[in-house]
């Protein structure tokens, strides 16, 4: 998940968007997104817009009202995916995503992922915190169904098959259509696989951390893995929690925030030769660094759709611009060089 505000935890004002800095580009109108722009995702039949809207801020940095004036101009920009996971603000995030499907009578144009694994009432992916988790979020969404579960893997203690069997429970009694999984290792995956193989549900998306300048973790046996299974990809962190936007370039700006703190692991000198990079690129392009860094994801294998989160509209249209953005071999290669 990417984050645009860092260093407090008080919602900004209505409207009120940090100055870019004097070197970065003025954001302004880039190419065209629309309803029309779609992918499918991976082999789950969905097809969706290649941005997913997260809710990791809604109900926690943001009210039920601003998040509601987000999600609502990501729709008008031809986003249909929304992304959430239950311990998101205790379960906040999705009690407003909730609202916003019923009062727009959205539900059945909408894709709904969530991630379950991480809510202090059922932790991990035991078979029953799971049914627990996956119902509990049920009642908050105020739906019948989610589109995409999120399996999060952080949590290893309990045996892939259990976790398996008990989503393949929950996808019989139409509660859960199809199975993603989050944090899991290339290891994992091929276990899943072979588990699949033998007629459990197939994990056909993952959410892993990747951006430009967090690359490691991803670009190895894990791309390998997901590749050769057809899972797409829908990387969390685009934006390396707001670094990438360009907002923040010194240690002042950033504050001592827990999130403060994971900016600051960027402020060296690597660092600031990849927003040279995509300083000079949004300039040629006419777009803001942030759909840059978007962009940059979007050429990459495997990637599908990113998970962005955004604290205003601005920040949402932003973002959006990143999927019209076509980087060429040569902008490719500059941010390759300046992330070494």
């Amino acid at each position: 998940m990417s984050f645009f505000g860092v260093g407090t935890n008080t919602p900004p004002e209505s409207g009120s968007v940090p100055a870019p800095h004097p070197s970065a580009p003025i954001p302004v109108l880039g190419p065209g997104v629309g309803h029309d722009v779609r992918v499918p995702l991976g082999d789950t039949g969905l097809i969706v817009f290649p941005l997913i809207l997260g809710g990791a801020e809604f109900g926690w940095n943001i009210d039920l009202a601003t998040s509601h004036r987000i999600v609502d101009r990501y729709v008008e920009l031809g986003g249909n995916v929304l992304h959430t996971a239950d311990s998101f603000a205790a379960g906040r995030s999705e009690h407003i995503i909730g609202r916003w499907l019923a009062s727009r009578r959205a539900r059945d144009a909408i894709v709904v992922s969530v991630r379950v694994g991480g809510h202090p009432d059922n932790p991990g992916l035991g078979p029953v915190n799971l049914v627990r988790a996956v119902e509990a979020s049920l009642v908050r969404l105020g739906t019948d169904y989610i589109d995409i579960l999120y399996l999060d893997g952080a949590d290893a203690s309990v045996p892939l098959e259990e976790t398996l069997a008990t989503a393949e429970w929950l996808i019989g009694s139409g509660k859960v259509r199809h199975l993603a999984a989050a944090s899991f290792t290339p290891e994992r995956l091929v276990e899943a696989r072979i588990l699949a193989s033998a007629g459990y549900p197939r994990i056909m998306v993952l959410d892993a951390h990747y951006n430009v300048v967090h690359r490691s973790s991803f670009e190895g046996d894990l791309r390998l893995v997901a590749g050769a299974q057809g899972i797409a990809v829908t990387p969390s962190h685009p934006l390396a929690h707001g670094f990438l936007s360009g907002r923040y370039r010194n240690r002042d700006r950033v504050g001592l925030s827990a999130r403060g703190t994971q900016v600051a692991v960027y402020l060296n000198r690597r660092g600031q030769k990849v927003l040279k990079a995509l300083d000079g690129i949004a300039l040629e392009l006419a777009v803001p660094d942030a759909a840059v860094a978007v962009a940059w994801l979007l050429a990459q294998r495997t990637v599908v759709a990113p998970i962005v989160n955004a604290y205003a509209t601005e920040h949402v249209e932003e973002l959006c611009q990143g999927v019209g953005v076509q980087l060429s071999r040569s902008h490719l290669a500059e941010l390759a060089r300046a992330a070494q």
